[in-house]
């Protein structure tokens, strides 16, 4: 047996190494076999084998091709996020992205099918993805290295400075965006070591930032996770699967390469929860102008119902002050609508004992300028919970759509 028939298990056929080559020049790969969900998932059609084999939870999958990307409006939010900004190796042109997204997309495919990359046999890791999704972002700095500085949002490029900014450059900027979530971290930790490997000869991980939410099944499917401030976090957002998620999430009009992506906003922001901690109950709700317990308005109703900015109490006071999160928070025009994705970190205390702490916000809309960007002004001009918030990290992309079999993400940008 030769070397390379050892190295293919035995098989005389080009190996997983030269299936990778091929993929990395451009040409067609066929599938590697080995453990996946949908093996683990298939039915045992011999009446004397037994019991069918019940798929675990794990083994579930969320597609990777379509006219979106997924990981946008994927429901329930998985537990867990990894967002990965990464940087173009210097004089990297068209050549260099496109194939570096060719790679990536295959990746990303696969790993979503509870499949391993090319070249990798490790194949246990990946076989329950657990709804992992692998979500692509497009920086400033990539479309100058394909040459299509013009075709960048200038709110992508460069986002307004905001008077409570504190941004740190080591949460902020990147040329592309790689977010992973998944709702067990070891399929993800798994996948965000495959991604980054098989980046690393273009480019360089500028920053991670690892976020989580409520464990998946903690409480009753469909209940609204609670970030580290105690409150329901993203009861607000547009019904998923309706004509107002679809119109503020969703790019509809402009170039034919866009058209069915979004932009994403990403803001670190950190909380003083020691502050928090030893505020009062009732005085947090109003600063929120919902209640603790059940994410209702405090103004009366259940989570769903909007809070009345113009209700007042016996004495004729307004019950909800101005300034609460709620109120300055809430779109007032169509534009002004998005998706809101929020992932708690918890970075550990610093030296002083003091948390590190608080949340990875994800603002997803069809334009930033119009929603993410007048919102935050208004917060950044009056809002109660400002006292307990500063955000010292931003970045913002273009998500491009998602692709068909035997494309890649960004092909319409870029070319084939």
């Amino acid at each position: 047996m030769t070397e390379r028939q050892r190295a293919n298990g035995g098989h005389s056929g080009p190996g997983p190494s030269f299936r990778r080559r091929a993929l990395l020049l451009g040409g067609a790969a066929a599938a590697v076999g080995g453990g996946t969900a949908a093996a683990l998932a298939a039915r045992h059609d011999d009446p004397e084998a037994g019991p069918v084999a019940v798929a675990p939870p794990g083994a579930e999958t969320v597609p990777f091709h379509g006219v979106h990307q997924p990981g946008i409006d994927t429901l329930p939010a998985q537990a867990h996020a990894v967002f990965l900004g990464l940087d173009l190796a210097a004089g990297s042109g068209p050549a260099e992205v496109r194939r570096l997204l060719r790679l990536l997309t295959d990746d990303a495919a696969r790993l979503m099918g509870g499949r391993a990359p090319l070249a990798a046999e490790d194949q246990e890791l990946p076989a329950l993805p657990s709804r992992l999704t692998v979500t692509f972002g497009f920086g400033p700095g990539l479309f100058d290295a394909v040459g299509r500085t013009e075709d960048c949002p200038a709110v992508v490029r460069q986002l307004p400075a905001f008077p409570t900014d504190r941004l740190d450059p080591r949460w902020s900027g990147g040329d592309l965006l790689l977010q992973v979530c998944s709702d067990d971290p070891v399929p993800l930790s798994y996948a965000v070591r495959r991604l980054v490997r098989d980046a690393r000869s273009i480019a360089t991980v500028r920053w991670t930032q690892r976020g989580f939410n409520p464990a998946r099944g903690s409480e009753p499917a469909g209940t609204t996770p609670r970030n580290l401030f105690g409150q329901r976090d993203g009861t607000a957002n547009p019904e998923p699967g309706s004509t107002e998620l679809a119109e503020a999430v969703w790019v509809r009009d402009g170039p034919s390469w866009f058209v069915g992506g979004t932009m994403l906003v990403l803001r670190r922001i950190r909380m003083d929860l020691d502050t928090w901690d030893d505020f009062g109950r009732d005085g947090k709700e109003m600063a929120f102008a919902r209640r603790l317990d059940t994410g209702a308005p405090v103004t009366g109703g259940t989570e769903f119902d909007e809070v009345d900015p113009r209700a007042v109490d016996e004495r004729g006071m307004p019950i909800v002050p101005a300034s609460a999160h709620v109120v300055r928070a809430k779109a007032r025009t169509p534009a002004e609508r998005m998706l809101r994705r929020g992932y708690s970190y918890d970075d550990g205390p610093t030296p002083d004992g003091a948390p590190d702490a608080g949340q990875l916000f994800a603002a997803y809309q069809a334009d930033a300028a119009t929603a993410f960007v007048p919102v935050q002004a208004r917060l950044a001009e009056s809002d109660v919970m400002n006292l307990w918030i500063n955000h010292v990290g931003s970045a913002a992309f273009v998500i491009p759509p998602g692709c068909a079999e035997g494309e890649f993400v960004g092909q319409g940008l870029l070319g084939t």
